[in-house]
């Protein structure tokens, strides 16, 4: 009897949590779906200029002479050898000593496409470098130029490739954006936390807006994995 009024009292406890879990949702869904909002928004805007961004960084640093090469490796050595959180820090409380003064949510955005910008073009210089050079020569020698090669024959291909590292720079990149709360933009954890200084419930605040993560993230990892089999190349498989 012991045993068994254990198991129901936990069974009683773990009811009435989710049952306040549930409550603080539907008591701020609205805010909560605000923030969610600015978090995709950084995410989805970022993922898309990182990725042009970072496209000129690889190609710059395959193709480019060797100032552009020197240049383009220096640069992303630099960005992925310092943390987020200090660029985000640079960007918003260093650009204002040169008169340059930005609102919480561009400051987040300009990191965040910088960062995935750098880190993106690994990526894809990976995958670039995964074709073979002969394509490139195929297509010098039919009459394109170079460049005219790379962006019809070379990158298409690369840009198939490398939808898996896409897919993993797309999820740590929703995840990230949690930091820019620190510098007061209303994403989805700041404004958690306005409602958990409201509620003084910061545990289970904090655990709803973990289960709504997990739940995009889930979505867009299956988004990706349809995107992946959907312009997957013929003969050539992934390994994951």
């Amino acid at each position: 009897m012991n045993l068994l009024g254990i198991i129901a009292k936990d069974i009683e406890v773990i009811v009435k949590g989710m049952g306040d879990l549930v409550t603080i949702f539907l008591n701020s869904y609205p805010i909560l779906f605000r923030g969610l909002m600015v978090t995709l928004l950084l995410t989805i805007a970022s993922s898309i200029f990182g990725t042009i961004f970072g496209i000129f960084l690889s190609l710059g640093k395959i193709y480019g002479n060797k100032l552009v090469s020197r240049i383009t490796t220096l640069f992303i050595a630099l960005i992925q050898g310092t943390p987020l959180l200090v660029q985000l820090f640079v960007v918003y409380y260093g650009l204002p000593v040169y008169g340059i003064n930005l609102s919480p949510v561009w400051a987040a955005l300009i990191s965040f496409i910088i960062n995935s910008g750098a880190y993106q073009a690994e990526y894809l210089r990976g995958s670039i470098q995964s074709v073979s050079s002969g394509q490139l020569k195929a297509g010098l020698s039919i009459g394109m130029s170079k460049w005219q090669s790379i962006f019809f024959i070379i990158l298409p291909q690369a840009l198939r490739r490398v939808i898996p590292a896409w897919t993993n720079e797309f999820i740590y990149l929703l995840k990230y954006t949690s930091l820019a709360y620190i510098i007061t933009a209303p994403e989805l954890m700041g404004e958690a936390k306005i409602i958990a200084s409201r509620n003084y419930e910061f545990f289970k605040t904090y655990l709803v807006v973990a289960f709504i993560y997990l739940i995009v993230v889930i979505i867009f990892t299956q988004i990706f994995n349809y995107l992946e089999k959907k312009f997957a190349i013929p003969g050539f498989e992934f390994e994951r």
